[in-house]
Formats: structure tokens, C-alpha cells, sequence
């Protein structure tokens, strides 16, 4: 098997059939097996992939703990030697898995690998991240990027080139493909994927990051691209929720990556921070 895609699933019942159809779509000559992983949607989500799309592997959890839980859950069945974390809100276009994994074959060090990512209006997403920092998560936890968009300039490159391939730090989770044999070869067969003290968010740059801890590499590839509806499925939760979700997070990737000063600095803007949401 050459590629397992890997979809989690809460309550993204018709994000997740377009998704769907667009991967049984694909113009692709690799051997393919997708899993949805149901973290107990109420929406009728499972029915549907029952119903319409057989050929899906169907993993249905009775309490949503998270989406690198659930990532994991299906890594462990996984047959691919290639690996698609891919969100719900996703819309392939016909040639995006097959020119997506010409390039990762070609490139056997990138563990990890990205594409470019589009909007609904075509209008390329600026999702290449570079490591975060004490300054630049500081500035996002304090809102001042609305005011002050120049803070993160470094943080989210401004001078990137979407139309070349390069090395990055890091590629955003909704789409992202790792070359499992290599991950494997760096970090050993037993050791697990997805950090799961992570519930959403962050747990791709952690994995970035532990791919670099381990000598490997990430890429982002420009020939492939991507639909991508841009957190559509997040806005059904409320605007609390996720910022609680954000903050344990990168609380969590600090306490992991960054040094106590770095990680207390940040937990004390939470607390000020929370006050007003």
C-alpha cells in the first residue's frame, strides 16, 4: 500500500462527504485505503460514510479525546507507506495526491511534507511556520498582530515563496504527509506518532519539531495544492472553548520545547488574557 489518508471527524457531516468524494475522484496510479475516525459526531457523520462510501475504514469512538488521539488510532492500522493526516474541511483536486507523492518519493528525507494550500478564491493561505517563540506566541496570545500584523513576520515568513520547493519548519496539520518508513527509521518502530497530551493544535509543529529533534527533515512542495475551507469546522465551537484549547496547547509546547522562563511568561499572559474572552 502506498498512501493511508487519515481523516478525523467531529460533527463535519458535509465538509466530510466533499471531502470524500474528492479523494474517490483522485487521477491517481498509487494504491490507496482511507480511515475516518468518528469522535462521536452526532450530525449522522457515520451514517453517512456507511451509507455512501463503503470503501471507507470506519473507526467510531464513543467520547471525542482529541484529534492526535483519534490520528493515532488509525496510524496504528495504517498500511501505507505514506501517511495523509487530512482535515475535514479539505477539498482535494484531482492531481493533488498523486503529484503530492511523486514529490515526497523523490525526496525520502522529507519525513514530513506539505503543499500549497488554497482558498475558495484561489488566493494562496500563508501556512509555512517557522518554530514558535516566545515573541511571536506572546504577541498572538496578547491579540497585538490585529493592531501590529509586522510582529509576525518572522514567525509567519512574509518573504516565503509559494512557488518554490523548499525546507521549512513546519507545514500546517490540514494536510500533511509523512513518509512513515522514514519517521520509523529515525525514531523507531514503537515509538508513537502524534503527541497526545495535545487535544487540538500544535500537535503538528510538536511533531515537526521531534522530527528535527531526530534528523530528519519537512518540505513544502509548490506543485501540488489543495482546497482548503480554512477552520471551517471549528467554527462551530464557541469562541471560548477554542481559546481554552489554544492556550492548553501551547502552554503544553512550551512546557515541552521552550525553557521555564519562556513557558511561565506565557502561562501569565493566559491568565490576563482570559479575564476579557
Amino acid at each position: 500500500m502506498d498512501l493511508s489518508i487519515i481523516i478525523v471527524s467531529f460533527n463535519t457531516k458535509e465538509r466530510l462527504r466533499e471531502n470524500l468524494k474528492s479523494i474517490f475522484s483522485s487521477e491517481i496510479n498509487y494504491s490507496y485505503e482511507v480511515f475516518v475516525v468518528d469522535n462521536n459526531s452526532q450530525d449522522g457523520s457515520s451514517e453517512m460514510v456507511l451509507d455512501e462510501f463503503k470503501e471507507v475504514k470506519l473507526i467510531l469512538n464513543k467520547e471525542n479525546k482529541g484529534f492526535s488521539f483519534a490520528n493515532n488510532q488509525a496510524i496504528k492500522e495504517a498500511q501505507g507507506d505514506f501517511i495523509l493526516l487530512l482535515n475535514p474541511d479539505m477539498k482535494l483536486f484531482k492531481d493533488s495526491l498523486k503529484k503530492v507523492l511523486d514529490c515526497a518519493k523523490n525526496k525520502p528525507e522529507a519525513v514530513v511534507s506539505g503543499c500549497k494550500l488554497v482558498k475558495e478564491n484561489s488566493e494562496v493561505i500563508f501556512h509555512v511556520r517557522r518554530f514558535p517563540r516566545l515573541f511571536d506566541q506572546l504577541a498572538i496570545v496578547l491579540k497585538l498582530p490585529h493592531l501590529f500584523p509586522f510582529l509576525l513576520n518572522k514567525y509567519i515568513p512574509k518573504n516565503f515563496d509559494y512557488t518554490k520547493d523548499s525546507k521549512v519548519d513546519s507545514v500546517r496539520g490540514s494536510f500533511f504527509l509523512i513518509n512513515k518508513k522514514s519517521y520509523q527509521k529515525i525514531s523507531g518502530k514503537d515509538k508513537p506518532f502524534l503527541d497526545e497530551r495535545y487535544f487540538i493544535w500544535f500537535e503538528e509543529v510538536d511533531f515537526c519539531k521531534q522530527v528535527y529533534q531526530l534528523g530528519g527533515e519537512v518540505w513544502y512542495f509548490s506543485s501540488p495544492s489543495c482546497l482548503d475551507y480554512v477552520g471551517k469546522s471549528f467554527s462551530q465551537l464557541k469562541r471560548k472553548k477554542t481559546q481554552l484549547y489554544f492556550r492548553d496547547s501551547m502552554l503544553k509546547y512550551f512546557k515541552k520545547w521552550e525553557n521555564r522562563f519562556s513557558y511561565l511568561i506565557i502561562k501569565f499572559a493566559w491568565k490576563i488574557i482570559m479575564i476579557f474572552v
